[in-house]
């Protein structure tokens, strides 16, 4: 596999909103870039743990797999036109660094999300089924690659 574990950290997070599209199906990056709807949600302030990335993050909803990309904010915060919004109540995630080489589909694959719940097991982190996971493409750990062309990629698990 391309793709190498750093480290994991727990993060604490609070309550948040989830401000982007929800997709029942494969989520659409490339609609994010031609529509430019970045650019809407940045004009409002992120939650600390949120940072300047963006987020594509899924987790159980009547049984189905429900994936979402979008940023998040406070709760509360007013849901921009055209827009749809979730909130989370505050949870744990255990946060895997993963690198490996720019444009590598193995980030997503089922192996590398195996590979972290191996390791929490490994750090005696408790998953929390059917929660959230998110994937936070953060700048600039995932925009500029390192010296060996090496992004960084956050993934989170919500865990007890």
């Amino acid at each position: 596999m391309a793709v190498k574990l750093l480290e994991i950290k727990k993060e604490s997070w609070p309550a948040v909103r989830l401000i982007g599209k929800r997709y029942t199906c494969a989520p659409n990056w490339g609609e994010w870039w031609e529509n430019d709807w970045f650019s809407v949600l940045e004009a409002t302030p992120c939650v600390p743990e949120n940072g300047d990335a963006y987020i594509g993050a899924v987790h159980i909803a009547d049984g189905m797999p429900e994936r979402w990309i979008g940023m998040f904010f406070p709760v509360g915060t007013k849901v921009p036109e055209g827009f749809e919004a979730i909130d989370i109540e505050p949870l744990d995630y255990a946060v895997c660094y993963l690198s490996g080489k720019e444009g590598s589909g193995d980030f997503f694959a089922m192996e590398t999300h195996n590979m972290c719940l191996e390791a929490l097991k490994a750090e005696s982190f408790d998953r929390k089924e059917g929660h959230w996971c998110f994937e936070r493409y953060n700048c600039p750990r995932y925009t500029t690659p390192d010296g060996e062309g090496n992004i960084i990629l956050d993934y989170g698990i919500s865990v007890r």
